[in-house]
């Protein structure tokens, strides 16, 4: 990826938002990597010059890099202005996009990256958007040879990654996978920003929107090797990890579905179905997570009630959610697990007469998800387009992570980053 003719290599856009923050730490944390070779020029972007001047001297002082705010650039930008997205775009190689919800506030930032050629990562978990965008701007994106990948945080590198590394360590071929999310915490327990639970908010809130698009794409169903992967009930029990679980309604399926599309159509590998579960402890658990998902549904369905529910975040979310965010020791207290099982057949063996023979585990395992991880993983996905050119796919467009990095060294950096994946076991039944 050409970069010669630009200021910025990187640009973070919405540097002074809660997630934005620690975008841009992990930025200047890789910087000064030891390994790395060549100069990293950046830049962060937002409306208000004196909170991202401020959002530097946090990192310059976190970090021990009293020089960093004089080392990074800033551009001064807003949404509502779309010649300022311009100028930004046309300053970046790639744009970090931190600011959301991004069903609200991120197709302008997709528009000009697409009109500058520049390419464009961000962290949205909202299938509506992330779907939307795929149908808009594909063809454009590919015209331009920029390429605009969302979901690359969190939500959903673990799991789109995840399922592609499953499918990489497997001897055989790799038909069915089960993932199952467990996130472990400190003494002062778990909290996310107001910014997640208002996405999450809109978004359960427009399910007919996102039903109404995808009956208007007519996709064909993507076919399948094997048995068809039944879904599990609202509550099941994962004897291996001994305890319950229910499903995992983030982007993870949606994002892995549209991967496995890709891959099939343009690359002719073997599709794997994929099912997408939270661990959520003993039975008491479950008892006050059903209470608290009947109350978020019923109240999200209405306009007054996603009102009330934003506004008062914290009492609707029993506590798990604040407009301050988590603090920052239950950040260091906090962890995640991503443990996948797989199911396929050892080469030669008709997928239509047997039973899949061949069962994987594997995992993918973290620091805390939504502001370590994620700005990990937004990064490394963002050096992965500036470096591994030559494995991308050859003409630009919205991609999935798995569809862009599926031959890059993603998985790699994030190992070496402090995202590791890992084989547990493998077996021949």
């Amino acid at each position: 990826m050409a970069t010669e003719e630009r200021p910025f290599h990187l640009v973070v856009f919405g540097a002074s938002g809660f997630t934005g923050q620690f975008v841009a730490e992990e930025v200047a944390r890789e910087q000064v990597d030891p390994q790395r070779s060549s100069r990293l020029p950046w830049a962060v972007a937002g409306r208000c010059r004196e909170k991202l001047q401020r959002v530097l001297e946090r990192a310059a002082l976190k970090l021990g890099r009293p020089t960093l705010p004089s080392e990074v650039g800033i551009i001064i930008c807003d949404i509502a202005n779309p010649a300022s997205l311009d100028e930004m775009a046309k300053q970046a190689t790639v744009v970090l996009n931190c600011v959301g919800p991004y069903r609200f506030y991120g197709e302008p930032v997709v528009k000009a990256c697409i009109e500058n050629g520049t390419s464009c990562i961000d962290i949205s978990g909202e299938p509506q958007f992330l779907e939307l965008m795929y149908w808009k701007y594909h063809e454009k994106a590919a015209e331009k040879g920029v390429y605009i990948i969302g979901s690359s945080g969190f939500d959903s590198i673990p799991a789109d990654l995840g399922v592609l590394y499953t499918r990489n360590k497997m001897n055989g071929i790799l038909t069915t996978v089960e993932s199952y999310l467990t996130i472990h915490s400190g003494s002062e327990g778990l909290c996310i920003h107001d910014g997640t639970w208002k996405s999450a908010v809109y978004g359960f809130g427009d399910q007919d929107n996102l039903k109404k698009l995808r009956n208007e794409s007519k996709l064909k169903p993507v076919p399948f090797v094997g048995p068809k992967l039944k879904i599990r009930w609202p509550v099941s029990y994962c004897r291996e990890l001994s305890n319950y679980a229910i499903p995992f309604l983030g982007a993870d399926v949606s994002v892995v579905k549209r991967t496995q599309r890709y891959l099939h159509e343009n690359l002719e590998e073997s599709p794997v179905q994929y099912a997408a579960y939270v661990t959520v402890g003993g039975i008491t658990s479950v008892i006050k997570l059903m209470f608290a998902g009947l109350f978020f549904l019923f109240f999200v369905r209405f306009g007054i009630g996603r009102q009330l529910l934003i506004r008062f975040p914290w009492l609707f979310s029993f506590g798990y959610v604040s407009k301050q965010g988590p603090t920052q020791k239950q950040i260091d207290a906090s962890s995640f697990t991503m443990t996948f099982f797989g199911q396929g057949y050892s080469q030669g063996l008709a997928t239509d007469k047997n039973k899949p023979n061949i069962r994987i585990c594997t995992q993918v395992k973290g620091p805390e998800a939504g502001y370590v991880a994620t700005p990990i993983a937004m990064v490394q996905a963002a050096l992965t387009l500036l470096n591994d050119t030559s494995d991308l796919p050859k003409t630009g467009g919205v991609f999935t992570p798995g569809a862009a990095f599926s031959r890059t060294k993603l998985i790699d950096r994030l190992n070496h980053r402090g995202i590791e994946f890992s084989i547990i076991s493998s077996s021949e039944v």
